[in-house]
């Protein structure tokens, strides 16, 4: 093979060496590895970037087992993998892909909490909200309120938490603080506005196979009831407002329901009536439940 050289005084490019085929084929064969390595680098860095589906994702509810659910909702302190439930109601990012493999060794369902609507200074994304959609302070100390009119901006934000959610094994997920029309929020949020979010919440966590589910927003559960699987309600029983969550049950899904105070004796029978899966808690929600009795 004769190689030609550039005249004097042309640029000189980097320098080229002869390959053979075997030097073609050797560099191939550590450009290959040296992609598989990075890929498994990045997988277990950015677990929530990851294509995975767990078994049984997106999570089933059968109507004929929407009253029997026994559920449990723990977001602080050590999580207690041996709770008595068929449910867990989990923080995706204090939650590790291990506890949730023993928790699906058991066949349990595994819902994530996934804040919608608000963030924390302290999340690992809160640098990605656009500064004009950072509204009021929010629900819990440290939150701030967004504004759901920007989806474009926003949907890339929360399909990343999501997968989040679906990497480590969860098959579902709870909505939280999708309410936020109905706060000073420092927008001007309306009912429509808060609605169209919410479904298309709704509609990104179906694409990335999890079973989505409402977490308060009662003022709109008749509207929202046919595009989201359960709900999750807190104090229905004090706000004296648990018939307006009837729309789940009339549809056959399950309404997962807390009270942090009274006697679990006595709202237990209320909420048996409705047909809604109960128990006190903890406001802190750790890990100590007063479950209701198994519906007759």
């Amino acid at each position: 093979m004769r190689i030609r050289l550039p005249p004097p005084g042309a640029p000189r490019g980097p320098r080229r060496t002869l390959r053979t085929p075997r030097t073609l084929r050797s560099r191939r064969v550590s450009r290959a590895l040296r992609a598989l390595v990075a890929l498994a680098l990045l997988t277990a860095a950015y677990g929530c970037r990851g294509e995975l589906t767990p078994p049984g994702a997106p999570t089933p509810w059968p109507a004929e087992s929407a009253r029997y659910w026994r559920w449990q909702w723990q977001l602080t302190g050590p999580l207690d993998t041996g709770v008595d439930a068929d449910v867990f109601l989990l923080d995706p990012v204090r939650t590790t892909a291990a506890e949730t493999t023993a928790l699906r060794a058991r066949d349990r369902r595994l819902v994530c909490q996934v804040a919608v609507g608000a963030y924390a200074a302290t999340d690992p994304d809160a640098d990605r909200y656009p500064a004009a959609a950072r509204g009021a302070a929010g629900p819990r100390p440290g939150t701030r309120w967004v504004d759901v009119r920007w989806w474009d901006a926003l949907e890339p934000i929360l399909a990343d938490r999501f997968r989040l959610c679906r990497g480590k094994g969860f098959g579902a997920v709870a909505l939280a603080d999708a309410d936020g029309y109905a706060h000073r929020n420092g927008f001007p949020l309306d009912f429509d506005d808060q609605l169209l979010f919410n479904r298309r919440v709704a509609t990104l966590a179906r694409s990335l196979d999890l079973s989505p589910g409402l977490l308060g927003d009662v003022p709109q559960v008749a509207a929202l009831a046919p595009d989201f699987d359960f709900a999750v309600d807190e104090e229905c029983v004090r706000l004296r407002r648990c018939g307006r969550l009837l729309p789940f049950v009339d549809a056959g899904k399950p309404v997962f329901h807390v009270e942090y105070a009274g006697d679990a004796d006595d709202f237990c029978v209320t909420t048996m009536g409705y047909g809604f899966a109960s128990m006190r808690k903890h406001r802190e929600l750790d890990a100590w439940r007063d479950a209701c009795p198994d519906a007759p």
